[in-house]
Parts: C-alpha cells; structure tokens; sequence
C-alpha cells in the first residue's frame, strides 16, 4: 500500500463520519433555501424523537414505563402499550419545538394534535406511527416509527385536516425508524433511499447506505401465516404457490418495520392482506401504507393493495385501513396475478 492509498482510506471513513442526517438532506436538495432548511430541520426533529425512543427501550426491564400494557385502547380498538403512548408524546413534544409543524396526526389520536403557536408559520403536518410492532417489545424483538411529512394546505378552519385525505403523491417525505441491534433511520425525500445508523458516541445519525435500490426479485415472503384460513382463495393459492416452488422463504417478525428493511435490502415481498371479514385489511394508509409505499416505489419497487397503487389511494377517513402488497417489482407482480385472477373469477 502506498502512502497515498493509506491516506484515502481513513479519508473516505473520516468524510463518511461526517455525513450526518441534516448534512445529507441539504446535500440532496442541493439548496440552501428556506424548504431545503426547512426539511433539514423537520428530519432533525425526527432524528431526536427516534434517540429518544431508542434509549428508552434500551431500558427496558430496567425502569417503569417502558414494558406491558397502558390499560386502554387506542382510536383502533388496540391495546396501547406504554411505550405506544411514550412514542407519541416524545414526537409531541420535540415538534412543539419545531416551530414549523402545525399539526401532528397519529394513529394512537383519533383527531390530529394541534400546535397553535406554530401555525402561523409552520405550513407542514407529521403523520407516524409512533411504534409500529410494540407486541414485540416485551420479548426483546424489533420494534419501529414510521413517519411522513406532508404540506398543509389552506387554514383548516374545520380542525379536521380534511387536506390529509389525499393521495401519496402529496408526501414530501417518508420513512421508518428501526429499533434493533444498532438504531437506523431511513429516509426519502424523492431523491432516492438513504440509510443512517445512530452511532451512540457522537449521538449522530451517521450516513450507512445512499441510494438503496430493491432487488428486482427476492425470495423471501413476509406474512403472517396464522391468518390462512381467514384470506380469499386468492391469497391462499399464492401461499400455495410459493409453499410447492423451490427459492422461498418465510420471514415474518411482527413488526412492520423489521419486515420491510430486510425486503428493501434482500428483495422479497411483504403482504398483509385482508380477510373475508374485513377485506379493508389492517394495516393504516397515511401512517403505514403509504410511507412505506413512497419509500419503496423511490427504491424501484412496487406497492399495492392487490388491485391498485398503494401511493394513488385517496383515503376517505383519517385512520382508513388497506391490504399492502410491497417490496421487488416481480414478487408484487406475482402476488397481484393471484389478486387479480381472483378478482376475475368473483366477478364472473
């Protein structure tokens, strides 16, 4: 090795280090301006809620509040566990500080949460879900937050946020927070997939990865098995299918979050259909669906609910429920042939 190759190498680690979040999304808009800051800012408040939340679970077993049931049930009818109703007061409280967050819409709130003295400026609305496969944190299993940023439009004079009942399309921004073996936070602003890693020593998001892309096939399939029987034939043939071909594996966690990063670096797809029951499915448009939707199609994947696009589903409701079908663009393309075929034999 060479001097100079011995130089550029602890260059390149030393330039990598100091690519913090803030850094990157002034990088990717290449822009100093009051938007580009203006993001910057909003990603850097998301970042603070994500240490947050990361050092309270890593306290788990050790201190109050953190494991078991809160003794209610949120808007859904769910169970709410403490660390559900501590996740949503921490994003609360660091965008009461923002400035540029007027409101904050939740799936643990049945109405979005109001922050009169930033309206007058701050023309931006947080949708997330603060933790996302909280069932999991009394084993010790990985949790998530999954976010999105969208532009308020008109006053809200009803105090409805009637302007949130939009397609995908209208999200400036999205992305999850993975509570696991090291703390990642994933990010799009429509200018592809970046990956941080929360480095404990300098309490910074440190850049991992830029411009994830999503295999085009995968063979991993991510669904919770345990509702076979209550699915259209259509979703059991596909299981059928993928149970009597060689290359699949099932890979499914219980939180969202944790199954879609292994598909968005693997390949794969992840389903959570719905049943004869509730067709609707369960899982949330504006604070699951949809993010993750805008992430994934950035990473040239696909997401669907089966029959159309995830991202070109205007919601009638603030907590509106959907199927999702996501991750690599053959595996959803095989998925949806099943949906579809389906489809055609009802109709028929």
């Amino acid at each position: 090795m060479t001097p100079s190759e011995s130089f550029e190498m602890p260059q390149r680690a030393l330039d990598r280090d100091c690519t913090t979040l803030s850094r990157h999304v002034l990088e990717q808009l290449q822009s100093f301006s009051p938007e580009a800051q203006d993001l910057s800012t909003l990603m850097n408040r998301i970042a603070l809620a994500g240490k947050l939340t990361a050092r309270r679970l890593s306290q788990a077993g050790l201190m109050d509040g953190v494991l078991g049931f809160a003794g209610g049930e949120n808007v859904q009818g769910e169970d709410v566990k403490k660390m559900d109703v501590y996740a949503n007061e921490v994003f609360i409280s660091v965008f009461k500080q923002s400035g540029l967050v007027c409101r904050l819409a939740s799936e643990e709130m049945e109405k979005p949460y109001y922050i009169p003295e930033n309206c007058p400026i701050g023309r931006y609305t947080l949708v997330y879900d603060p933790i996302d496969g909280s069932s999991n944190i009394d084993a010790n299993l990985n949790v998530g937050s999954i976010f999105a940023i969208r532009q308020q439009e008109g006053n809200d004079e009803s105090g409805e946020a009637l302007d949130l009942l939009q397609s995908g399309h209208k999200q400036l921004a999205a992305g999850y927070i993975l509570y696991g073996p090291s703390t990642v936070l994933v990010y799009s602003i429509g200018t592809g997939v970046h990956s941080f890693t929360l480095d404990p020593s300098l309490g910074e998001f440190i850049l991992w990865q830029e411009n994830i892309q999503v295999p085009e096939h995968g063979s991993v399939y991510s669904v919770n098995e345990g509702n076979f029987w209550q699915w259209e034939d259509s979703i059991r043939d596909y299981i059928r299918y993928v149970h009597r071909h060689e290359g699949y594996t099932g890979r499914y966690s219980g939180a969202l979050v944790g199954d879609f990063h292994r598909i968005l670096l693997q390949g794969g797809v992840f389903l959570y259909p719905g049943t004869v029951k509730k067709p609707e499915g369960k899982l949330r448009l504006l604070y699951e669906s949809a993010p993750l939707a805008f992430l994934m199609e950035q990473a040239g994947g696909q997401a669907s609910t089966g029959l159309q696009n995830i991202m070109d589903v205007i919601p009638e409701k603030l907590h509106q429920r959907t199927p999702l079908v996501i991750g690599s663009p053959e595996d959803v393309a095989l998925v949806e042939s099943f949906i579809q075929e389906g489809a055609r034999g009802d109709r028929h």
